[in-house]
């Protein structure tokens, strides 16, 4: 950790060297982790103690990391603190944590490539693509966030739906475009009015539902991080196996957990098996259940490397029963 002198920030600094072939992939949909000429920054707060932690190769087979203290007064942040502090060497620690695991640097990839190497939809994909990583979250809170604004609508609307949040409630560090923002925590969220969050574009119904999962994060209802919580958080009107599923997936890295009803892979499904429409959910967990314990891990690897295939297919009709979303 580096000593402060004369008023320095602390920091703190490791090198990891990654299991499997790695590189350092695009930032968040939410604009938060950004990444600029291989740079990966991201601005978080660790129990109230602001931290700005930054992830680069320097060189083949290396990763480095460096969180580093931020001025608590340099932090425009909504009321969610009682006081703003000054990181310590934990907050630091778990900074570079959070990071390696939003990043999936400490994952080991092998037994996966070697098992689906000659697969003949996985297998060219993994040639292609032998550093893929799904993009997951920072905290867990956010995969959940996240899931909750892009349930049944497009990717590219729920981003849109996902950055106004951030940038209304988000901490934020600078000024104009290039300031960093911080995802608004739980507690924050769950101090906000349903009409406050539908103003973002974010339905009646999931407001009420986001609100409601954001006030039993921040008070502790289970913990969130682990499978025990999902029972909880599908009693929540609203809240479904696909939010959980990207609640697994995205911000716990539980890498057989597959969004099924994700619109994109129902779309996508549709394509691969030739039913002329789109899938159904049970056709989408049929067609990955051979991939288990990868079906979450094969699912996003293979929406991720063919999306032409959605985007530049012909237009599938809705299956039978099914809602347009």
């Amino acid at each position: 950790m580096g000593a402060r002198t004369g008023g320095a920030p602390a920091t703190l600094e490791a090198e990891v060297r990654p299991p499997s072939p790695f590189r350092i992939g695009r930032g968040s949909t939410d604009r938060t982790l950004r990444v600029d000429r291989g740079i990966a920054t991201r601005l978080l707060q660790v129990d109230c103690r602001p931290v700005l932690v930054r992830a680069w190769q320097p060189g083949p087979g290396r990763v480095k990391f460096r969180a580093e203290e931020v001025d608590p007064a340099r932090l425009t942040v909504p009321p969610v603190c009682d006081e703003l502090l000054p990181a310590r060497l934990e907050e630091l620690e778990t900074a570079i944590e959070r990071m390696r695991f939003a990043l999936g640097v400490d994952e080991d990839m092998s037994a996966f490539h070697q098992r689906f190497r000659r697969d003949p939809l996985v297998g060219p994909i993994i040639r292609r693509m032998p550093d893929y990583r799904p993009s997951r979250r920072i905290w867990p809170w956010e995969a959940l966030a996240a899931a909750v604004c892009g349930q049944l609508i497009e990717a590219s609307r729920a981003a849109i739906i996902e950055r106004r949040i951030v940038g209304r409630w988000g901490a934020r560090l600078g000024e104009g475009r290039g300031a960093l923002r911080d995802v608004p925590t739980a507690a924050v969220i769950a101090g906000r009015a349903p009409a406050e969050l539908q103003s973002m574009d974010l339905s009646g119904a999931r407001s009420v539902a986001l609100r409601k999962l954001a006030i039993a994060v921040s008070r502790g209802h289970g913990d969130i991080a682990s499978p025990e919580s999902n029972a909880r958080f599908l009693a929540v009107p609203g809240i479904g196996p696909w939010t959980i599923q990207c609640l697994a997936l995205f911000g716990r890295g539980e890498a057989d957990a597959l969004p099924a009803g994700d619109l994109g892979y129902i779309k996508l499904v549709g394509h691969l098996a030739n039913l002329g429409r789109r899938a159904t959910v049970p056709e989408v967990e049929e067609f990955y259940a051979p991939y288990e314990p990868y079906r979450g891990l094969v699912g996003s690897l293979t929406l991720s490397g063919l999306h032409r295939v959605v985007a530049e297919g012909p237009k599938l009709r809705l299956a039978p029963g099914s809602l347009a979303a």
